[in-house]
């Protein structure tokens, strides 16, 4: 959990003192000791695939080729480029296959 300094709102940083655990700021005096311990758990959930890449409608007028399908080995699929890296590195390639729609990239 993150925790800021009340005297100069900067992020207080977490020390190891000769005993305890402590928060600390970088800027001013300000200590905060750590009394207990403290679990903080967050559960995300991915979103399905199709969504991330714009859903039904990105997949409206796009060209196929002929790629087979890791899931039903149909041979013919729906194809996109998407940039998902730097510039330097090539563009991904992601397949949607004809037949179970089943995505995939390359």
């Amino acid at each position: 959990m993150m925790r800021f300094c009340p005297r100069c709102t900067n992020l207080l940083m977490i020390k190891e003192a000769e005993t305890q655990m402590r928060y600390e700021c970088d800027w001013c005096p300000y200590i905060f000791p750590v009394r207990k311990t403290q679990v903080h758990t967050f559960h995300t959930s991915k979103k399905p695939l199709d969504d991330v890449l714009g859903g039904k409608e990105a997949w409206k007028n796009v060209d196929s080729t002929e790629a087979p399908c890791p899931k039903c080995a149909h041979n013919k699929a729906y194809f996109m480029q998407i940039q998902t890296r730097s510039a330097d590195e090539p563009m991904t390639n992601y397949y949607k296959c004809v037949e179970c729609s089943f995505i995939w990239k390359e």
